[in-house]
């Protein structure tokens, strides 16, 4: 693991209901990062697609993807300390998002299906169905080269330990 002051960029992987979002609020504001999420960069088609219960492709992801690499070098390059919310379900696409980016990390926040469902059945307001989760879940290639925490705990929990694994800091005010 990189120590603190190496980390610039922490991406929290995993499936839609992992609770990437509101992990990452949390981690923003107890460590005053920049938060974002990766749907921010989805296209309107994607959206679209995903609205209408259609799994995307990796061809639908590649813009996708490649902008938020893109912000990932600009981050990294002006040592803007961020967390991104970003599901990263396979392994090339990991790669794709931290070439040329050594101060990246990843967190997967791990959960079972039933819990999942759950989530993702109580969460009417995001444009992911819940009958799409059976194809994230077989998409889903589990890094060995992430932190893995379990998500049956309070998203408070799951920040704190992240921010105890990594061993981050605050960033310091003005």
């Amino acid at each position: 693991m990189p120590p603190m002051a190496d980390v610039t960029v922490l991406v929290l992987m995993g499936v839609s209901g992992s609770g990437k979002t509101t992990v990452g609020q949390h981690l923003e504001a107890r460590l005053g990062w920049q938060f974002v999420d990766a749907d921010d960069y989805h296209s309107a088609a994607n959206i679209d697609k995903m609205r209408r219960h259609l799994p995307l492709t990796d061809e639908d992801r590649r813009p996708w993807l490649d902008a938020l690499h893109r912000a990932i070098q600009q981050w990294t390059a002006t040592k803007q300390p961020t967390v991104l919310a970003c599901s990263a379900l396979k392994a090339d696409y990991r790669e794709r998002l931290a070439k040329d980016a050594p101060n990246l990390v990843w967190v997967y926040l791990k959960g079972s299906a039933d819990l999942l469902r759950s989530r993702l059945t109580a969460h009417t307001a995001h444009f992911m169905p819940a009958d799409l989760l059976r194809s994230q879940l077989n998409t889903l290639e589990v890094p060995d080269d992430a932190f893995v925490v379990s998500i049956d705990q309070p998203p408070a929990a799951i920040a704190q330990a992240i921010i105890q694994y990594y061993d981050l800091l605050p960033v310091s005010q003005p």
